[in-house]
Parts: C-alpha cells; structure tokens; sequence
C-alpha cells in the first residue's frame, strides 16, 4: 500500500480507477442460482432419460412411429422442469441482490458503503460487530477484534486478533472493531466463494429424495434382465404365432417403459422448486431446495426473543444512578456506549444525547470489547475501571450497593424489561477477568416493543404440534415476561418453564443437559456455544430442529440445526449459513413456510404410491407373461395411454394441491405399503381380463387388460385424491371419462390400437376392475394404515 494511503485516508478515486482496470476487485463469477446451462442438464441428462432416448430409438427403427410417444412425455416434463425452475431462479436471484454482502471501505478521507463485490487491493476496510470480512487481508488498526473462523477452521472459539495479523474472507466479527487492508481479492481469496456457495441453489439429499433414488436404483438394476428376458419369451411367442423378432423387441421396450417411473424425480424437484418460489413472493428467500421438504419435519424451532418475539426496536426506558457523581458516572456510561456496536449500546447513546447527558469521559488507556459469551464490554481510564453489562455478571452481590442495585434489576426484569448495569473498579482488569471489589454506579431499564403478530404466530405452531422454545443472551425473567406477554406456552398450556443457562450442566453432552433443554421452554443468559449444544441435544432426543437467528452469535447453532433461518436484517454470516432467509424479518412469514413444507412431503408421499404402483405391476407383468408363455399385453404407446391419464396428469395437479397433514416419518415405507400390493392387484386384473377376454385380434385381449387395469388404478386415484372435494371429484370424473373416452373415439382407439369392447367384454373388464378397485381398498386399510399407525408410534417413540 502507497505510504499515503493511511486508514484514515484510504485510496483515492484514481487509485481505486487504476486497480479495477488492472481487474485487482473483488469479483467473482458468483451464482446465486444454478446456471440455464445447470438447469437444463439436470432435467434433460439423466440416466433415466438416456434409457428412455434409447428405447425411443428402438421403437422408431423396428416399430411404428405411435409406439414412442413415451418420448414425448419426458420432453413435457423436462419443459415443465425447466421452466419452473426458471422461474425460481429468477425469483431467487433478483432476492440475493437484496441480499448481497457489502462492505465499508474508506475512500478519499471518507467511509462509504459498498458492495462487498467492489472493494479493491489496497482498500481499507472498516470491520464491526457481525461484518462479514470480504477480502483477505492485513489488520491495520484493531479495537478488541475477534474473529470467528469457524467456517474455514471448524473453531468454534473466537481469535483475539492484533495489528498486522492475517484476516481472511468468510469469517466474522464477533467481538470489537478495527480496520483491515485488502491484499487479496477476487479468486485470489483463500476461501473464495464461501458466501457465495452458502447462496448457491444446491440439491441437499432430502428424504423424499432418498427414497425415490433407492427405489430406481433397484428399477436401473432389473432393467437388463428385464429386457433379456422379455425378448426371450416374447420372440418365442412370436415364433409360434407367425410374427417376427421385432415385434418381440417392441414389446420389450414396452416392459422396461413400464418399469421407469417417468417423472417422478423431476415431479419432486419442480415441486421443490414451485414450493420455493411461492416462498418467495412472501418474501422468505430458500438457500437450498429440499430446505423446503425439511420444513415438514421440523417439531422443535428455536427461536431468539430480538426480532421474533419483538420487533427488534429498543428504546431507554430510565437510568437511575445509585452511586458517584452523576455527571462522571452518565459520561462514563456515555464512553462504554459510543461505539454503538449492538443494539443496546446505541439506545443508550442516543437516550444519553437526547437528554443532554455530559459527553464520554477522557482518553481511554485500555478496553474489552462487548461479547456475546462474556455479556458485558469494559473500558479503563488508567484509574478507575468501568463495566456495562448484564447486572447479575457484573454487580457485586455480596455488597449492599449491589444488592440493592440487582433488586431494582430483578423488578424491572419481571415486567419484560431489559436491564444492563455499570459497575466501576478501582483497578485494571487482568485477562479480562472482572475485578473482586465493583460498586454499582447505574442501573439502566431498557423496553422493546411485543410483535403484533407475535401470539397468532405461537398459536399456529402450538397447533401444529411445534414445540417453541425461546433462547435468548438476556435475562431470563425479562424473556421469560415478554415470552408470556406474546402468548408463548408449555406444551400443556400452562405458563412457560423458565431456565437460566448459567445453571445448565457443563457436560453437554450429558443426559442431564438433555433433559434439561428437552423440559424447558426460555433460556436466557444463553452463550453461542450452548445454543448450538441446546440444538444437539434436541436432535438427540430424535426432534428434527430449526433454529432463527439475526447475530453473528447465532451462525453456529444455525449452522449445526436441522433448518438453520435468518432474518433479512442479521449479519451477513448468519444469512451465509441459513438454508432459509427471512428478507423482510417477518417471523409471521414463518407459518406459511412450515405449511409449504408440509404440502409439498403430503403430496409427494401421495403420489409416489401412483408411480411405484405401475412400477411394481409392469415387473410383474414381465415375469407372469414370461413364465405361462403369453404375449406381453401391452404396447409402448398403450402405456403411454395409461400413465398419462391414471399417473401423470393427475399427479401433476394432485401435488400441487394444499394439504395441511402433518409429518410422519417413514415415507418410503408407507409408500411401497400401498404400491406394491395395489401394483400386484392391478397386474392381476389385467393378467385377467387378458386371459378371459378372447378375440381374434390381439388388440381385443389388450383392450381388455387396459381398461381393468385403469379401473383399479382409478380406484387407488380415489384413495389418493382423500378428503374428496368437489374440484376433486371433477378431476377423477375427467379421467374417468377420458379413459372411456379414448376407447370411444376412433381416432384415439386406432392410434392406440384398441378396438370397442363386446357387452361381454364390457362385463369383463366392469367385473375386474371392480374386483381390483375393492381388493386395492381392502389392501389401504390392511396394509398402509398399519404402516401409518406404526410410523406414528414410532415416531413418538423416537421423541420420548
């Protein structure tokens, strides 16, 4: 750095010019969403979109050209995939603009605000309470500085930092000021694209997710010998009733089309994607997608009482002083506060100027900046030593100024007030350590103001079966006051169970600690190191957690929760770890979120079973055909028809629609508890109808399969589509209809190549089907709901 530029100075105009033409600035080719390109790839090159371009060959090469309309189902899900995540994108990225870091630098003898992406080599950087550093760096000038690296090095202790120490981008401030230059920037960081990566749209394996993946997994397995095998049979078939192998290879493909659950993957993502984007547009920024499926699963969410209970403001309600000189002991209190980096502080030096108060006292010879884990910030004169910070740390209690002092603090505190104190010593502080002999020179009574929504909020998640808990830096009695004010319950209804966190067992990972947190619902005098051990013990205790925050002291416990979710107005570390980010730090946004969670794993769970029903009737199909020697019954295009109207268009609506269940772990299992025995019910009855119905076109005894089969798969419709209600019901009819429909008009039966069934036929296929709807009924109660039952109780179990 030229000896001119100083930090008091900074680069001027030209030098800044110079460098960003030299390209030395802090940009970076940062995507706050996938890419087209991403986009694209990831709905159009799959392996199970390969198979399908595959099978697709075959058919066109050796069969009719009707026969790959399959091929035109993956194109309509893939637009359907792109587009919708398109439009998330979009969304997503015009809300990461909000959002995006920024800096202070100074520049021509003055501090601006900047975006973080436009600080140059050589810019100093002024760094606060919560900043994010941008750039890599040298410490100029440092104020207490301490640094959280625990994103680059796992560390969760903060490091006390000192002039000429090495600053890298990514970590926080969570202790004192200073200033830095930059002597990295750009892709020359060491940790270049922490902040972005945190931002990006990624694809967090969800349960959903997982089960469907060990369910194709199995499907990719089979298909070979799937194929083998059908060719085997059906090119002997062929033999003795004159055909030849390519029809064989045609109705082949038919069999591993069948197999393939098309679109379920993708249905899943463009649901998380629409669920995200929804979230959006009421301002609730999703880091990451399957996020949204979490949201379902959240029953324990740990909240901060600032910004959620309250709305954050804070105002000075009184400062009484109880000992020394008045004006030395305000001008004192004014010093401890000038540097206004929290909330209290800055009330306080505002109230302080407002009221005329004398100015901060002489040059300070020593200071310990405020911390989050100490709970008071110091300051020294070289004679007297002065202490601001929570009165049960700071006050003597054994004096009788302190106890008086700690009675007014206690009373106060009951009404929701927040309460600090200054205390003096007559000596320095040795390694931070409070002084023995402190006499207490002022009490200081804060207010905040309740949210509105507050209470609505806290009800909505009693309801839902959420546990709220409230973990707060504050004192207990005043989060305790302000939680009962806002509505805030025990899980019974009763008042909520205070605890203060100095009193919690200092093995976290005990069973006591556990308990404890498990038992109670405020916390207040709540270091970061314990909030993030409060989320592990809930989610020992098998809770799947969520946790809120605002502050630099809340990044680890966030990072560490299941759901970590900031407020739009926190520090830039904490919205860098959050999957989810409150832009409008609206913590009655907050229900809406969770309900689209739980939507979206409803739906899905409703309707894998329509898709992992056809998955397991078609490899039945192969296997029974294969094994009694008869012709596979169907064509590619004949499953095309099936799927369309008894899977695909109904599951496209059905998983948009509003479901207000509540989570239920073990998805898979439920699932394949009504798939796979409704997938042998309704291989049965087109295996029956195939085999009474006789004709001397082949096309008859596959009409005859086709029409039972979808039958019985209208009934399962039926059991998904529960409650039924009228737009519902209008949907069943529609598809009910069209099957009848397309058997009905010529144009679609020959291109599917179906014929009109005989009244015969027609009692057939009635009586099959009927046969097939009421086993597959029978088949719900029997086995899903024992499955559910069992969920439940595990789930409880897991719990308790």
């Amino acid at each position: 750095m030229s000896n001119a530029v100083t930090t008091t100075t900074g680069l001027t105009a030209a030098q800044v010019a110079q460098r960003v033409s030299l390209g030395q600035v802090n940009r970076v080719r940062e995507q706050t969403s996938r890419s087209l390109a991403a986009i694209v790839r990831e709905n159009v090159f799959t392996l199970f979109n390969a198979i399908i371009v595959g099978a697709s060959v075959i058919v066109l090469l050796f069969g009719h050209i009707q026969d790959g309309i399959f091929g035109g189902v993956m194109v309509i899900n893939a637009v359907i995939g792109i587009v919708s995540e398109l439009r998330a994108k979009r969304t997503l990225d015009a809300l990461a603009i909000v959002d995006a870091p920024r800096a202070h630098v100074v520049r021509d003898s003055s501090t601006q605000q900047i975006p973080a992406a436009e600080v140059v080599l050589d810019d100093v950087v002024s760094l606060g309470l919560g900043d994010q550093i941008p750039v890599d760096g040298e410490a100029l000038e440092v104020n207490g500085l301490e640094v959280d690296e625990s994103l680059l090095t796992g560390e969760s202790r903060p490091v006390k930092k000192q002039a000429g120490d090495r600053l890298l981008a990514g970590t926080s401030v969570v202790a004192g000021a200073g200033a830095m230059r930059a002597t990295a920037v750009g892709a020359d960081v060491y940790a270049q694209g922490i902040s972005a990566a945190a931002r990006q749209f990624t694809r967090t394996v969800s349960e959903i997710q997982a089960s469907i993946n060990r369910v194709l997994q199995v499907v990719s397995f089979l298909l070979l010998p799937v194929v083998v095998l059908t060719f085997w049979s059906q090119n002997r078939v062929a033999g003795v009733d004159g055909g030849d192998w390519r029809n064989a290879l045609v109705l082949s493909v038919a069999s591993i089309i069948g197999m393939i659950p098309q679109g379920l993957v993708l249905l899943t993502s463009m649901n998380f994607a629409l669920g995200s984007a929804t979230l959006a547009r009421r301002g609730v920024l999703v880091q990451e997608l399957p996020a949204v499926e979490v949201l379902a699963r959240v029953d324990a969410l740990c909240v901060d009482k600032t910004g959620t209970l309250t709305t954050g403001g804070i105002r000075v309600r009184s400062v009484e002083v109880l000992a020394g000189d008045r004006d030395q002991v305000l001008g004192a209190l004014a010093t401890a506060s000038a540097d206004r980096t929290n909330a209290t502080a800055t009330a306080i030096a505002t109230h302080l100027e407002e009221e005329g108060a004398p100015g901060p006292l002489g040059p300070q010879t020593w200071g310990v900046p405020f911390s989050s884990a100490r709970k008071w910030s110091a300051w020294g004169d070289g004679q007297t030593a002065w202490i601001l910070g929570a009165p049960e740390i700071v006050i003597d209690r054994a004096s009788e100024d302190g106890a008086r002092a700690l009675e007014l603090a206690a009373g106060a505190a009951s009404q929701g007030a927040r309460v600090v104190a200054l205390v003096s010593a007559p000596a320095a502080l040795v390694e931070n350590r409070l002084p023995e002999a402190r006499l207490a020179a002022a009490v200081i009574t804060l207010e905040e103001d309740l949210r509105q929504d507050a209470a609505e909020t806290l009800d909505y998640f009693r309801q839902q079966g959420v546990h709220v808990r409230v973990i707060s830096g504050d004192n207990p009695t005043t989060v305790g006051a302000l939680a009962a004010q806002a509505g805030l319950t025990a899980p019974g209804g009763g008042e909520p169970r205070l605890m203060d966190a100095r009193e919690l067992p200092e093995d976290t990972a005990s069973e006591e600690f556990a308990l404890a947190i498990d038992s109670h619902d405020v916390f207040g005098r709540v270091t970061p190191e314990q909030k993030r051990a409060m989320v592990g013990a809930l989610q020992g205790k098998g809770h799947c957690v969520a946790m809120t925050g605002d502050g630099v002291n809340d990044a680890l416990a966030l990072k560490d929760a299941d759901l970590g979710i900031a407020m739009g107005n926190g520090s830039q570390a904490t919205k860098a770890i959050a999957q989810i980010v409150l832009v409008d730090s609206k913590f009655s946004v907050l229900p809406g979120v969770v309900a689209e969670g739980r939507r979206i794993i409803a739906n899905m769970e409703r309707v894998s079973s329509l898709f992992l029903a056809k998955t397991t009737y078609a490899a039945i199909l192969v296997i029974v055909t294969a094994l009694v020697g008869w012709r596979y019954p169907f064509l590619p295009r004949q499953f095309s028809y099936i799927d369309s109207l008894t899977i695909g268009i109904p599951a496209f609506f059905l998983a948009l629609w509003p479901n207000r269940r509540r989570y239920v772990p073990g998805f898979l299992r439920r699932t394949l508890s009504l798939a796979m025995p409704t997938g042998a019910v309704l291989a049965a009855a087109a295996l029956t109808a195939f085999g009474i119905v006789d004709g001397p076109a082949s096309s008859r005894e596959s009409t005859a399969a086709i029409l039972a089969l979808m039958v019985g798969a209208i009934w399962l419709l039926v059991i998904t589509s529960r409650p039924l209600t009228p737009v519902k019901c209008a949907l069943l009819t529609a598809v009910a209809v069209a099957t009848v429909g397309g058997v009905a008009l010529g144009p679609v039966r020959d291109f599917f190549q179906m014929v009109w069934p005989t009244p015969q036929e027609w009692a057939v296929i009635v009586g099959v089907g009927l046969c097939a709807g009421a086993l597959i009924e029978a088949g719900q109660w029997i086995f899903y709901r024992t499955a559910y039952r069992r969920s439940l109780k595990e789930g409880a179990t897991a719990r308790d």
